[in-house]
C-alpha cells in the first residue's frame, strides 16, 4: 500500500471497460483521448472513476470477435511497469503504483499500449482502433450503460444451446499467469467466471487464435451427470494444469469444484447451518454470513486450487438450470447481497418460475435479513425456505 498512488474501479470508484466495432468511416486509428483529470491533476490517494472505450474496425472484425479482444485488456495493461489490472468488463480494478507516476505515466499510455498491442495481436482482422478514456463521473456512467447493453445482447447469443446439445465445450487459460493450476471450462450454459467469455466467444477465439487460450474439448464419456463429470474434460484439465487438477465436477460446490484465478464476478460458498450457498458480488463490500468479506473468501475460492465449499461464478450463472445441480440447483441459494439480487432480478425472478416456485425470489436473504449464518437460519424458518429440508450439504 505504501507504494500505491491511487486506485480506478474494483468497488472503490466506478469503474468499466468495453470494446465496440464500428464502420471505418466511425474510427480513427491511434487516437487516445483522455477526458477528465489525468494523473498529473491528482494527489496521492485521490482514487477517479475510470471509463475505458475501444472502438475498433476492420474488414475481418465481426461483433462476435468484440469480447475475445476486450477480455485481452487484462494481460495487455498489465505489461505496463508498475500497474495492476484486474477483473473485467463494469467489475475491473486499476492500481497505480507511486513509481509509474514518477517515471511519468499518464491515463493516455494505456490507450497507447492498447491500440499497439490489438494491432500486433490480431492484425488479420482489425485495421483501425481508437481508445477513448473517461475519469469524469458522468461519462464514466454514459459508458456503463453503453456497456451494460452490449453485455446484455452477448449474453443472450447462445439461445436454446445446451450443455447437452453439444459434444465440445471450450477452455480458458488466459489468466494461468496469475494461477498456472487453473483451467476455466466453458459451456453452453455455464459462462466463464468473469462474466467475459461465453461458449460462443471461446468458439470464435479459437477461430481467431488456433493455438491461443480457448481450445476445444471434446467432452467424452459423461461418468456423472449430476455431477456434471466427463472423461474428456477430466484428460484435458489433468493435462493442462499439468496435474495439479485431475477430475473437476462442472455442476457442483462441494465435490471437485472447478478452480478459479481471482477474476470472478462472485464467489459462491456453502453455509453449513443453513444447509445452503450464499453468494457475494465483488462490488459488495460487507460482511457475510460466511463470516467473511469478499477479499477474504477470494484468497478460499482462487489461486488455482480446489476447495470444495468455495467456488468462483458469474452472475449470469445465477439464473442458469445448471446452477449448483449436484447439490440441488437453485433452491440451495440462501443469501445474496442486495444489488446483486436487484441486478439479476428480471432473470432470478424468470428462473424461480421455470422451477414451479415463483416466490422463491422472496425467500432468498440479503445484508437487510442479516449478514450471520444465525440470522439467515431464522429468516429461512420464517419464511419456510426449501433448504431447510435438504440433503445435509456435509
Amino acid at each position: 500500500k505504501d507504494d500505491l498512488f491511487m486506485e480506478c474501479g474494483g468497488g472503490r470508484t466506478s469503474g468499466v471497460e468495453v470494446l465496440v466495432s464500428k464502420d471505418m468511416s466511425e474510427v480513427e486509428d491511434g487516437k487516445v483521448t483522455v477526458e477528465g483529470p489525468d494523473i498529473k491533476d491528482i494527489q496521492v490517494g485521490q482514487n477517479l472513476p475510470l471509463g475505458i472505450l475501444v472502438e475498433v474496425a476492420g474488414r475481418g472484425m465481426q461483433s462476435d470477435f468484440e469480447p475475445i479482444l476486450e477480455r485481452q485488456f487484462h494481460h495487455l495493461i498489465n505489461y505496463i511497469q508498475g500497474i495492476m489490472h484486474m477483473g473485467q468488463r463494469n467489475i475491473m480494478w486499476l492500481r497505480i503504483g507511486k513509481a509509474a507516476v514518477e517515471k511519468g505515466f499518464s491515463l493516455a499510455h494505456i490507450g497507447k499500449v492498447l491500440h499497439g498491442k490489438l494491432h500486433q495481436e490480431f492484425g488479420a482482422i482489425v485495421d483501425k482502433i481508437q481508445v477513448k478514456i473517461y475519469t469524469e463521473l458522468d461519462k464514466v456512467e454514459e459508458v456503463q450503460e453503453l456497456a451494460r447493453k452490449v453485455y446484455a445482447e452477448r449474453d443472450e447469443r447462445l439461445g436454446s444451446m445446451t450443455d447437452e446439445t453439444e459434444e465440445v465445450f471450450y477452455s480458458c487459460t488466459l489468466c494461468q499467469s496469475f494461477a498456472p493450476s487453473h483451467v476455466c471450462v466453458i459451456t453452453p450454459e455455464r459462462i466463464g467466471m468473469c462474466g467475459a467469455y461465453n461458449w460462443l466467444d471461446g468458439k470464435a477465439s479459437f477461430q481467431i487464435n488456433p493455438t491461443g487460450p480457448n481450445q476445444p474439448i471434446q467432452k467424452g464419456d459423461c461418468l456423472d451427470e449430476k455431477l456434471g463429470r466427463f472423461k474428456g474434460i477430466n484428460d484435458f484439465v489433468d493435462q493442462t494444469s499439468r496435474g495439479a487438477v485431475t477430475d473437476l465436477a462442472l455442476y457442483s460446490l462441494m465435490n471437485s469444484p472447478m478452480t478459479a484465478c481471482g477474476c470472478f464476478e462472485a464467489i459462491a460458498a456453502m453455509l453449513p447451518q443453513c444447509n445452503g450457498i450464499m453468494v457475494v458480488n465483488r462490488d459488495y463490500s460487507g460482511m457475510t454470513p460466511s463470516g467473511m468479506k469478499f477479499t477474504s473468501l477470494a484468497g478460499m475460492a482462487g489461486g488455482g486450487a480446489q476447495t470444495p465449499g468455495f467456488i468462483g461464478v458469474s452472475k449470469h450463472f445465477m439464473t442458469s438450470p445448471k446452477l449448483f445441480v449436484a447439490e440441488g440447483g437453485l433452491q440451495r441459494m440462501v443469501w445474496l447481497p442486495k444489488m446483486m439480487k436487484e441486478e439479476i432480478k428480471d432473470k432470478l425472478m424468470e428462473r424461480c418460475k421455470e422451477i414451479g416456485m415463483p416466490e422463491f425470489y422472496d425467500m432468498i436473504a440479503t445484508e437487510e435479513n442479516g449478514t450471520t449464518e444465525e440470522e439467515i437460519l431464522a429468516f429461512m424458518k420464517k419464511v419456510g425456505h426449501p433448504a431447510l429440508e435438504m440433503e445435509a450439504l456435509v
